[in-house]
């Protein structure tokens, strides 16, 4: 996290909204399955608005197709449930239309990586200031169980009864490579960690992504005889190593293991301003 980042975060005006708060309640509890990651994410995400004390009427979630993207319904906020793969153009939409608003994009591995993947690095590229987090379970839920581009690779799902030989995509690497300029990656197992990195994201001037890597018992977790909630999490505690680590350790003591923590920050001019900025320069030529 960088000064000004801390800056803002520390001095933001309080609302009195408490995490809780930005959930519709009539809409819990959550349909999600017991032992999903989902609610553990999404609690995350309010616990960010609720450390940026950002007002309700002032923030829009995004969310394409998937189990991840039921998380939409449950936020008191203005909220869009869009179609497969295209909740990042929705989102640019909002964003261009009022630059003001704070614009939360939630997507899950297929939905941002495989139809939605174009729009992912076409997002990344032209830095708009969307915040998007990537509910990352490794595998299609809701649709019962297909491999997706973050699937590992060996791992067995519904349409991999062998186990799936292509390599899957490091989706910070990805955003890193496309032209995002805050990139973090945190875990469920990791709970109190990921507010701060969501917080971190949503105070970026630009196209933020944090990949939040979590668990799906019911098909993932079924299918590679890891069906124990408390299984998959103790998977992540052993993969997971923190950037600051990992700048210690071995390539052969890395292998196997996923970085964590914020892994990308740079300042560059944010695409909203640079439009205005051209829009303005056009009508003063004329």
């Amino acid at each position: 996290m960088n000064d000004q980042m801390q800056s803002e975060i520390a001095t933001a005006p309080s609302l009195g909204l408490q995490s809780q708060d930005y959930f519709r309640q009539n809409r819990l509890p959550h349909i999600w399955c017991p032992g999903c990651g989902n609610g553990i994410v999404l609690r995350a995400i309010t616990k960010a608005l609720e450390m940026l004390a950002l007002d309700r009427n002032n923030v829009a979630a995004v969310a394409g197709i998937g189990c991840s993207s039921r998380s939409a319904g449950y936020l008191d906020l203005n909220t869009v449930h869009t179609a497969h793969g295209r909740a990042l153009p929705f989102a640019t939409g909002i964003k261009v239309a009022n630059p003001k608003l704070t614009v939360i994009v939630m997507s899950g591995d297929g939905d941002a990586t495989a139809i939605g993947g174009n729009h992912f690095i076409q997002a990344a590229r032209r830095n708009l200031d969307l915040t998007l987090i990537i509910f990352n379970n490794n595998i299609y839920g809701m649709t019962s169980g297909q491999y997706s581009p973050l699937t590992p690779r060996g791992a067995f799902a519904t349409t991999a009864s062998y186990g799936t030989v292509e390599t899957p995509f490091d989706i910070c690497k990805l955003a890193i490579a496309a032209g995002a300029t805050y990139v973090a990656r945190g875990t469920t197992y990791q709970a109190r960690q990921l507010p701060k990195l969501i917080a971190n994201a949503i105070t970026n001037k630009g196209f933020s992504v944090v990949e939040a890597v979590c668990a799906c018992p019911t098909h993932y977790g079924k299918l590679n005889k890891k069906s124990s909630p408390v299984s998959l999490l103790m998977e992540q505690r052993d993969k997971a190593i923190s950037a600051k680590d990992a700048q210690l350790m071995t390539p052969e003591q890395l292998t196997g293991k996923y970085l964590t923590g914020e892994l990308y920050n740079e300042n560059r001019k944010e695409y909203s301003d640079a439009y205005t900025h051209l829009f303005e320069r056009v009508h003063e030529t004329k």
